[in-house]
C-alpha cells in the first residue's frame, strides 16, 4: 500500500516537473526572421493597397481625435502658454519611440504583428502575449469609450436641427440611460456606429482606407483653417507670463499631452499592406507623427493667444475661445472636425485590433479562426467583427469612461518593449548569445540593463510623483546612465538591414525611461490592472498558448521578409 502511494507520488511529481518544463520551453520559444521571394504571395493573404500617403494619414487618423481641440485648452489652464513647450517636450519624446517602431518596420516589413511580433522575435513567446494582452485591453476599452464620446457628438450635430433640439433622449447618444445604479449605462447610437465602421472595415483595406484619408483630411483642413482664422485674434500680450505657474507645471504638461500623440505605432500595424513596407513605414511612422506636432502646436499657440490661460473654459476650451470673439460658425466646425476626428480613430483602432488578432491567429495563441482572410476582400474578417462585437457591447452597455484612468498602460508597456526590442536585436550573434554558454551571460547582462533602466525610470516617476526632494531623482538618473553606460560598453552592435535607428542603445534607453516615468504616473489602479491583467495573461497562456502555438520544424517560428518586388 505504502510502495503504491510512493508511486503514485512519484508520477505526480514527474508529471508536475514536465508540465513546467513543457511550460518553460514553450514560453522561452523566440522567432527569426527568414528571407524569401515567396513570402506573402497567396490568394488568400491580405493585399497591399497602401501607398506612404495612405500611411502617413493612418497615422494622423490615430493620433489625432477630438483631443486637439479639448485637451490643449485643459492643459493649458495649469501650463499657461507654456503649454507649447509642454507639446514639444511630449512630441520630441514621441518622436524618439517612432524611431524605434520605425526601425522595426523596416527590419520586419512583411508581416503584421507590431509590438507583439518584435517581442516575439527579440525576446520570447510569453513576453510577445504578455505586450498582446496589455495593448488589446487598451484597445478594446478605448474604441468603446471613443465610440460613446462620437455617438455624443453626432448627436449634438443633429441636435443642430431645431425639431431635435432637446429632444434626444440620453440612451440614444448623449451618454447613457443607467440603470441599476449606474452598473449597466444604455447607449444605442455607439452600437450603431461601430457596426458602421466594423462593415467598412471588412469590406477591404481599400475602402476603409479611403474613408479614413477623406475624414482625416477633413480633420486636418479644420485644424488648419481654425489656425488660420484664431491668428488673426491672438493678442500677442496674452502670451506673458509664459510659464505663470513655474517650469514644473509646463513638464507635468508634457507627461499629460504624450498620451496626445498615442497612435502613430497603429502604421506599424499595416506592414502587410504597405506596398513597399521597408521604404515606406518609416517614413509613414515617423511623418504621421510630426503633422501631429506641428498641429498641436499651432492650436496651443492660437487657444493661449485668443484668451488668457486663466479664462479657457474646462469642457470645450478651444469652441468657448471662438465663442467669445463672435466666432459662432468656427464653433460649428469644431465640432465637426471633432466628429471626423473620433471617426478616423476609432476606424484605425479597430482596424489595428483585427490585425493584432491575425497575428496571434496565425501563430496558434489564439483560435484559428482569427487566422482567416477573406479569400476576396482580403480582410481578415472574423478578426474584424469579433473586434467590433467586443467594442459594441462595452459601449453600448457599460460607462467605459469610468475606466479611462487605466489605460495607456498597454501603450508605454508596447513602447518600451519597442525600444529594448531595437538594442536587444542589434546586439551581434544574437542567435549565439541565446545558445552559447559562454555568451548567454552576455546576453543576459544586457537584458538586466534593460531592466535596471526601466527600474530606475519608474522610481524616479514615483519620486517627481510624491513630491521628494530632488537629489533622489538624480540618484535614480545617475544608474539608469551607468546602466546605458553599460549597454554601450560592453555590448556589441551589428548595423540593422533598412532604416536605422540613430545612436543606439542611447536613445532606446531614453525612450524606456521617459515611458516607465510616465507609468508611474498613471492612476494606482492602473498599476494594479498591468498585475492582474499579467497574471491572468500567464494562466491563459499556460492552458491554452503554449499548447497551440505552431513553431515549425525547430523550436523557432518563422516569418518571411518582403517579396523582393516590394523592397525596391
Amino acid at each position: 500500500m505504502a510502495s503504491t502511494m510512493d508511486d503514485s507520488r512519484n508520477k505526480d511529481a514527474i508529471s508536475s516537473s514536465t508540465c513546467f518544463s513543457h511550460f518553460c520551453s514553450s514560453a522561452l520559444r523566440a522567432k527569426t526572421l527568414k528571407s524569401s521571394s515567396s513570402a506573402n504571395n497567396s490568394s488568400d493573404g491580405l493585399i497591399r493597397r497602401l501607398g506612404v500617403f495612405d500611411l502617413i494619414l493612418l497615422g494622423v487618423g490615430a493620433s489625432i481625435g477630438a483631443g486637439i481641440f479639448v485637451v490643449t485648452g485643459t492643459v493649458a489652464r495649469d501650463a499657461g502658454p507654456g503649454v507649447t513647450i509642454s507639446f514639444i517636450l511630449a512630441g520630441a519624446s514621441c518622436v524618439l519611440n517612432a524611431l524605434c517602431y520605425a526601425e522595426l518596420a523596416s527590419r520586419f516589413p512583411a508581416i503584421v504583428g507590431g509590438a507583439y511580433l518584435y517581442a516575439y522575435t527579440a525576446f520570447n513567446e510569453i513576453t510577445a502575449f504578455l505586450v498582446f494582452m496589455q495593448l488589446m485591453l487598451d484597445y478594446h476599452i478605448g474604441a468603446a469609450s471613443i465610440a460613446r464620446s462620437l455617438a455624443s457628438y453626432v448627436a449634438t450635430i443633429f441636435e443642430l436641427i431645431p425639431a431635435l433640439k432637446g429632444n434626444i433622449p440620453p440612451w440614444v447618444g448623449h451618454g447613457g440611460q443607467e440603470f441599476f445604479g449606474g452598473t449597466l449605462s444604455i447607449n444605442i447610437l455607439a452600437p450603431i456606429l461601430l457596426a458602421v465602421l466594423t462593415v467598412i472595415l471588412c469590406l477591404g483595406v481599400g475602402e476603409s482606407s479611403a474613408v479614413n484619408s477623406f475624414m482625416t483630411a477633413a480633420k486636418v483642413v479644420i485644424v488648419i483653417f481654425v489656425i488660420i482664422v484664431g491668428s488673426f485674434k491672438v493678442d500677442v500680450d496674452n502670451w506673458s507670463p509664459f510659464a505663470p505657474n513655474g517650469v514644473k507645471h509646463i513638464f507635468t504638461g508634457a507627461t499629460v499631452v504624450f498620451f496626445a500623440y498615442v497612435g502613430f505605432d497603429a502604421v506599424a500595424n499595416s506592414a502587410e499592406e504597405s506596398k513597399r513596407p521597408q521604404r515606406d513605414l518609416p517614413i509613414g511612422i515617423l511623418g504621421s507623427l510630426l503633422v501631429c506636432v506641428v498641429l498641436y502646436v499651432g492650436v496651443c499657440l492660437v487657444i493661449t493667444g485668443m484668451v488668457p490661460y486663466n479664462l479657457l473654459g474646462e469642457d470645450a476650451p478651444l469652441s468657448e475661445a471662438f465663442t467669445s470673439k463672435g466666432l459662432k460658425y468656427v464653433s460649428i466646425l469644431i465640432s465637426i472636425g471633432a466628429v471626423a476626428g473620433l471617426t478616423t480613430t476609432l476606424l484605425v483602432g479597430l482596424y489595428v485590433q483585427s490585425r493584432l488578432y491575425l497575428g496571434l491567429g496565425r501563430d496558434g495563441l489564439l483560435p484559428s479562426i482569427f487566422a482567416k482572410v477573406h479569400p476576396i476582400r482580403h480582410t481578415p474578417i472574423h478578426s474584424q467583427i469579433w473586434v467590433g462585437i467586443i467594442a459594441a457591447v462595452l459601449g453600448g452597455l457599460f460607462n467605459v469612461h469610468i475606466l479611462s484612468h487605466i489605460l495607456s498602460v498597454g501603450s508605454l508597456t508596447g513602447y518600451s518593449v519597442v525600444a529594448a526590442c531595437v538594442v536587444t536585436l542589434r546586439w551581434k550573434n544574437n542567435t549565439g548569445n541565446r545558445v552559447s554558454s559562454k555568451c548567454i551571460s552576455t546576453w543576459c547582462e544586457g537584458v538586466l540593463c534593460i531592466f535596471l533602466v526601466a527600474c530606475c525610470g519608474f522610481a524616479a516617476g514615483v519620486l517627481y510623483r510624491f513630491g521628494t526632494h530632488f537629489i533622489f531623482m538624480i540618484v535614480a538618473v545617475v544608474i539608469a546612465i551607468m546602466a546605458c553606460a553599460a549597454l554601450c560598453f560592453r555590448q556589441a552592435y551589428s548595423d540593422p538591414p533598412g532604416f536605422s535607428c540613430p545612436w543606439v542603445p542611447i536613445v532606446p534607453s531614453v525612450c524606456i525611461f521617459f515611458n516607465i516615468f510616465l507609468f508611474a504616473q498613471l492612476h494606482y489602479e492602473a498599476w494594479i490592472r498591468f498585475i492582474i491583467l499579467s497574471i491572468v495573461s500567464v494562466g491563459i497562456y499556460a492552458f491554452y498558448g503554449q499548447y497551440h502555438a505552431n513553431p515549425r520544424s525547430d523550436e523557432t517560428i518563422i516569418y518571411h521578409m518582403a517579396p523582393e518586388e516590394d523592397r525596391h
